[in-house]
């Protein structure tokens, strides 16, 4: 195997405020980055939810003028972008509150971003320096709350948008996407239910776990990812079992954070495979990162034994194979399906998802180079539930 060229470029997130009761600072934080007339972007489920409904409550309270949206929905599409641009612009806000999963924070996060171009959304889609066409004057200031631990989206540059007319999950990148600052408050997670716990869990674990095993030089990503796994696998299945366990939803939360800021190292098969599937399906996107991560180990083992041996020691295990056998354990006790067939999915489309995930950004980061053949392959192993 030819030696990783040792040569880079590295980012690091924002200003994170994390803590219990860190939500109290909310004000605060729009504040400090300028913004007086936030648009407060959630999803309908959480609108009239009591910590929503306290959150503006309490920024009115000290003078800031917050408004609220809701057209958000789960696997978002450019037409809630849209409206909330149209909302952004008829209410003459100055910046935005995302509030929710990783679906409002890439709402909030993509109208920020588009409310000053000309060019088409997918004109930005994450591949070569497509950024680099953006118009960066205007780009709206960004408050985002996580409620949920897995996509990561407070800490992160980009966003996933559906395109509907192509039936494809894209990736929406620049690097000033990051939101200004991020409150990362494990009281808000409480909420979430043993399933949506379990997961974005998953999501966590396959963000940091890909990324420390993306074929690419960044080792302080490496050391991030590697800490993450740790603590997903300490703490999420008491977070599942004990869903008012703060400092089981704090580690999670601060897991969740990390596997975001590692990835842009860069991900693999298991993303690739899995934004078709939710795409076509309107799956879970971290369930369905979950069905695949046994599959992908599986399939990369050639390529990142050594690695995984030396993750395995770090958290106690006894190289590749007791790592694995601990992913199928805690699939298991998370009651995570174990086949594509159990999230509805048959076996008619493979070779167009197959085709889809090739051309998938983090198709590009796998250790083993992967094509629609052999992507092919690994849905019908994930069908199959062979190993």
């Amino acid at each position: 195997m030819n030696p990783i060229p040792l040569r880079a470029n590295w980012n690091y997130p924002t200003c994170v405020r994390f803590g219990a009761g860190r939500i109290s600072e909310l004000a605060d934080a729009c504040k400090s980055v300028g913004i007086s007339r936030p648009l407060f972007v959630t999803d309908r489920g959480l609108a009239n939810s009591p910590m929503v409904l306290k959150a503006i409550e309490a920024t009115r309270a000290q003078g800031i003028a917050t408004a609220l949206f809701t057209d958000v929905q789960p696997n978002p599409i450019w037409e809630n972008v849209h409206q909330g641009i149209v909302a952004y612009r008829d209410g003459d806000h100055d910046g935005l509150i995302g509030f929710g999963g990783g679906s409002p924070l890439d709402v909030a996060k993509s109208i920020a971003f588009m409310v000053t171009q000309t060019r088409p959304i997918w004109d930005f889609e994450d591949i070569g320096d497509n950024y680099k066409r953006a118009e960066t004057t205007g780009i709206a200031p960004v408050i985002a709350v996580p409620t949920t631990a897995g996509t990561g989206s407070e800490v992160g540059r980009g966003t996933v948008i559906t395109d509907v007319a192509t039936h494809t999950k894209k990736i929406i990148f620049h690097p000033k996407m990051l939101p200004a600052v991020a409150i990362l408050d494990p009281e808000l997670t409480v909420g979430m239910p043993p399933h949506m716990t379990a997961g974005t869990g998953m999501d966590a674990l396959a963000h940091n776990l890909e990324a420390y095993c993306a074929p690419f030089y960044h080792p302080m990503a490496d050391g991030i990812g590697a800490e993450g796994v740790r603590l997903i696998k300490k703490w999420l299945p008491t977070a599942y079992q004990e869903g008012t366990n703060l400092e089981a939803r704090a580690n999670m939360l601060a897991a969740a954070a990390m596997g975001a800021t590692a990835f842009q190292k860069g991900l693999g098969a298991i993303h690739a495979l899995s934004h078709p599937v939710g795409a076509l399906y309107n799956t879970h996107h971290g369930l369905t990162n979950a069905v695949f991560l046994p599959y992908v180990l599986v399939f990369n083992r050639t390529a990142i034994e050594e690695r995984i041996d030396r993750l395995a020691a770090y958290l106690g295990l006894r190289g590749f194979d007791d790592f694995l056998a601990w992913t199928l354990e805690l699939r298991a006790e998370l009651r995570v399906p174990h086949t594509l067939a159990e999230l509805g999915v048959g076996d008619d489309r493979l070779d167009e998802m197959a085709r889809m995930a090739e051309v998938d950004p983090p198709a590009y980061g796998n250790p083993i180079p992967v094509e629609a053949a052999e992507l092919r392959k690994l849905y019908e192993a994930a069908l199959s539930g062979e190993l």
